[in-house]
């Protein structure tokens, strides 16, 4: 009889015996291909936690005890444990289960938010704050190369409360393998969190104490000479510098072994770090075979193969052939990643060109610095990053690059909606974040051809310039390589008397088709391609005069964003025009299919139609 049924809470999990626990870990691994293989989401993240994720709910009480998952994308096997088996089959779809922890779900999930490095200054919050269960904080090697890690873990060592345990995940990956992390950290044995290894240094305590002395006590004597053995025996991590009780390497896959660590952890009156080694996709050959990501986000594939059924060329893709042209005309063009050289299409670049492609590790502020510090000694650098990453770096954008008006490119790529990982991952406030920054270039390319013409522009602007673009299909593929695009010059598409859409990024299409439907009920609409946020095209406002209403349209939140921008210019040049602004409204945004959002969003294209009606009744 299956065993993965009958796992209704994390209570049950303590009923069964080890050789149970091994047959549950292949039935869950088992569930979780099937099941991604349909509704696509994170595979090998979490086939990697399977046994550490039941290790940790056999010995932790949750709720009453805090499991805090860094990033969450690796929760699926928490959640299935947790009483969600029944709802994988609408993962990651509109109004079915999320991909990441969700405090709507279950009582069981705390953090939601799904950004890197953030788990740790979560559990201290708790644990200062006097929470009177246990917080385990579940960090990835790849999340602690993100600086905020490291601030919470110089907090912790300062402030040392009790009940927080911090269990590190390392598989050497985040998205990619990872830079710069644990890995360094080889060599690691966990005889120092055995209670024997405590024992022997209270007698050796006791023994030095019976020493005769000169110039020192016994105590410091008998310290000098714990630190002078644990150093032949075994190297400082950071975690022994910051003065954290620390263990590792942990098979990360032994379930008996974990245990025992988790229950010791418990017993002490102080900060602790378990360092445990997981394999990530362990148990599924396609993934582990997967040099680059090892499966790690995936579409709906072929469980036998992995290969995706679907091969449809993304605009991440035709970014990444663009640049690479661009940088095989201009030696001095380098490509900068946060931890995700494929998925922001850098990998040609670092096939052709492995010394010109720098992977930061998840380190956003440090990226962006990186590229200003590139740009002053003479480089064009290129910074792919998520829209939604790329938050974390303002102030970086602000004070390091544009105030230095610096010749760095930022591809922007997930910008706008994005659809199923969520409310954090949507990309919908860079318009309205970027747009105040002096100096800083803005362009929205409507199309595959408009984005590989604006790399082209941004390459040789000398100048800060950001590139926006959605995460999607490419309906062409241009012919390299492509010709530049005026900074500035929009696109007058269509005329009309009775509306004017003014459209940027992928709500052109949006504002042809709206305006199509229009034109079938004798209502006049014209569409201008705006193609540049900032400079705004001054004959914008010249082509509205001519139409009795401007309708702008955005795939970013309406404050601050484009059509604030073109409302500004109009004020500017004294333009009187009856402005509507349709983008997205002041709420997070649900996941779900990026069509099923758009409309929740009225950004659809009948949403549009009958938003236009309305006006002109």
């Amino acid at each position: 009889m299956p065993l993965l049924p009958q796992i209704k809470e994390p209570a049950d999990l303590r009923n069964l015996d080890y050789e149970e626990l091994r047959e549950l870990c292949g039935e869950i691994r088992q569930f979780i291909l099937d099941k991604v293989s349909v509704t696509g989401g994170h595979l090998s993240p979490n086939l990697g936690v399977v046994e550490l994720t039941l290790a940790l709910h056999r010995v932790f009480d949750s709720p009453h005890d805090r499991m805090l998952w860094d990033v969450g994308h690796q929760a699926y096997v928490h959640k299935l444990v947790t009483g969600r088996q029944g709802e994988f089959d609408t993962l990651r779809h509109t109004n079915g289960l999320s991909g990441y922890p969700s405090r709507a779900e279950s009582d069981h999930d705390f953090v939601e938010n799904s950004h890197a490095s953030t788990s740790l200054s979560y559990a201290l919050g708790h644990a200062l704050a006097g929470y009177p269960g246990h917080t385990i904080a579940i960090i990835g090697d790849g999340a602690l190369t993100g600086g905020m890690a490291y601030e919470a873990l110089n907090h912790i060592a300062v402030t040392r409360p009790k009940n927080l345990i911090i269990v590190v995940n390392d598989n050497g990956r985040s998205y990619a393998p990872t830079v710069g992390g644990l890995a360094a950290l080889a060599n690691l044995a966990h005889y120092r969190f055995d209670p024997r290894y405590e024992r022997a240094k209270k007698t050796l305590g006791k023994m030095l104490r019976g020493v005769p002395l000169v110039g020192e006590t016994a105590d410091e004597l008998a310290n000098r000479a714990k630190e002078a053995i644990k150093q032949i025996l075994e190297p400082s991590t950071v975690f022994d510098s910051l003065g954290l009780k620390y263990t590792g390497q942990i098979d990360g896959h032994d379930i008996r072994l974990l245990e025992e660590t988790f229950e010791n952890a418990k017993t002490y009156d102080e900060p602790v770090v378990i360092h445990v080694v997981t394999e990530k996709g362990n148990g599924y050959k396609p993934a582990i075979e997967d040099e680059m990501e090892k499966l790690h986000g995936v579409g709906s594939f072929d469980v036998a193969t992995g290969k995706a059924h679907k091969s449809e060329l993304k605009l991440t893709e035709v970014a990444g052939r663009a640049l690479a042209q661009a940088a095989a005309e201009r030696p001095d063009v380098i490509g900068i990643s946060a931890a995700m050289v494929s998925s922001t299409g850098m990998k040609q670049l670092w096939e052709r060109y492995p010394d010109r492609v720098f992977d930061t590790g998840i380190a956003e502020q440090h990226a962006v610095t990186l590229a200003a510090g590139m740009a002053m000694a003479g480089k064009k650098p290129v910074v792919a990053i998520y829209s939604s990453f790329l938050q974390r770096a303002f102030d970086q954008i602000v004070a390091d690059v544009a105030l230095h008006e610096l010749p760095v490119v930022f591809l922007i790529d997930r910008a706008g909606i994005t659809g199923p990982d969520g409310p954090s991952h949507h990309g919908v406030f860079d318009l309205s974040y970027l747009r105040m920054i002096p100096n800083l270039v803005i362009g929205t390319p409507s199309n595959a051809t408009e984005l590989c013409a604006m790399i082209e522009t941004a390459v040789d602007h000398d100048g800060p310039i950001a590139i926006r673009y959605p995460k999607g299909g490419a309906t062409s593929v241009p012919t390299l390589p492509v010709e530049p695009i005026e900074i500035g010059k929009a696109e007058l598409l269509s005329e009309g008397s009775d509306v004017l859409f003014v459209a940027s990024g992928r709500m052109v299409e949006i504002a042809e088709k709206a305006a199509g439907d229009l034109s079938q009920g004798d209502i006049s609409a014209g569409v201008v391609n705006a193609r540049w946020v900032k400079p705004l095209d001054p004959r914008i406002a010249e082509w509205a005069a001519s139409a009795d209403h401007v309708v702008t349209l955005e795939d970013n939140v309406v404050a601050g964003g484009f059509g604030a921008a073109v409302m500004e210019q109009f004020s500017r040049m004294g333009v009187r025009k009856d402005v509507t602004c349709i983008g997205v409204p002041d709420q997070f945004l649900p996941f779900g299919s990026p069509g099923d959002v758009m409309e929740w969003a009225g950004m659809d294209v009948d949403s549009v139609v009958d938003r236009v009606r309305a006006l002109l009744v």
